[in-house]
């Protein structure tokens, strides 16, 4: 004769399993809902488990009505405790995927970046060291001796070597942004004093490409920030638009509040961006395609763009691009001095 407790767990195990195998294939069914649905599927299947043997183990005369009534309450109140707790847990674990999944694609998105830059460096640096090496060589080695052309080589060494240092600034800033380790030192900044320094750093260059640079009337509020890195935005906005701008075209700068913040905007004569470069102009690397093709060494080493986004999102601000005639035009957000 087989004993009572092998008898109970036989019974439990024969009403346990059908319930364990149409909670699988309602698993398999719901694989493609959200995680908190799959938790609370797993959970309400371990509760029915104990429910149907309980129920199975009863018929079976081995549990009382009263101690039936009692173990089944005792299990509704866990199983609904459990339920309660599955929904919870699920809707936490869905976060935390949804979560570990966007690092996942952010962690993408900067490898691939990392790749594209040091790709883009080696190949952007060869060609001014070749340049540079070739006219060394040729001063070594007499090739070039008359006063005239050597002083000429002296000029292009010095504009190769001011570029590459640009360059390179330009990568140390771009490693601070992308490495978390800018530092700013916030304080009142007025966007009148700083567009108007700005455009007068930039006005030799315009003016040697034609290019006019003003400032609309306004209101020019004043922002919570680093006047060194606003600065640098602003100046490279205006590298922007000015390189982009045709002679005898103009570059526009106007500032203003409004509910959500000051802002800030350079309209600049370049033709317009391709719809389908917008969403990239502010990629490392990025000179764009048709009409914003760089034109020699006037193209610039396109980290500007880019180290103008970093620098406006450590201030908690938000820089954005659109088509206006006669180019685009860019504008920065920033909050206010409370």
């Amino acid at each position: 004769m087989i004993p009572h407790t092998v008898q109970v767990m036989l019974i439990a195990l024969g009403c346990a399993i059908p319930v364990a195998v149409v909670g699988t294939l309602a698993l398999r069914a719901l694989r493609q809902h959200s995680v908190t649905v799959n938790v609370f599927a797993v959970v309400l299947t371990a509760v029915l488990s104990v429910v149907v043997g309980t129920v199975g183990t009863w018929y079976a005369m081995f549990l009382s009505s009263h101690d039936f009534w009692v173990v089944l309450l005792v299990v509704a109140v866990a199983g609904v405790v459990g339920l309660v707790a599955a929904l919870v847990l699920g809707r936490r674990l869905a976060a935390q995927s949804v979560w570990e999944h966007e690092a996942r694609a952010r962690e993408r998105a900067l490898e691939s970046s990392r790749r594209e830059l040091v790709a883009w460096v080696s190949h952007d640096l060869r060609t001014p060291l070749a340049g540079l090496r070739a006219m060394v060589e040729a001063l070594e080695d007499g090739v070039v001796s008359a006063p005239d052309q050597v002083r000429d080589y002296h000029h292009r060494i010095r504009l190769e070597t001011d570029g590459l240092a640009r360059m390179v600034d330009d990568l140390f800033e771009l490693s601070r942004i992308h490495a978390g380790a800018l530092q700013l030192q916030l304080d009142t900044v007025s966007l009148a004093d700083l567009v108007s320094d700005s455009v007068a750093s930039a006005s030799a260059w315009a003016q040697a490409k034609r290019v006019a640079v003003r400032a609309e009337g306004g209101s020019w509020p004043t922002v919570r920030g680093s006047d060194a890195e606003l600065s640098r935005v602003m100046r490279n906005l205006l590298a922007n638009a000015i390189r982009h701008t045709p002679s005898d075209g103009a570059v526009v700068v106007a500032a203003g509040s409004d509910r959500r913040g000051a802002w800030l905007s350079v309209q600049d004569g370049c033709g317009g961006i391709p719809a389908d470069d917008l969403p990239r102009v502010f990629e490392v690397a990025f000179r764009g395609e048709s009409a914003r093709t760089p034109a020699g060494r006037d193209g610039g080493a396109g980290l500007g763009l880019a180290i103008a986004r970093g620098l406006v999102e450590a201030h908690h601000g938000h820089i954005s691009v659109e088509n206006r005639p006669p180019g685009c035009r860019f504008v920065v957000r920033l909050p206010t001095e409370s």
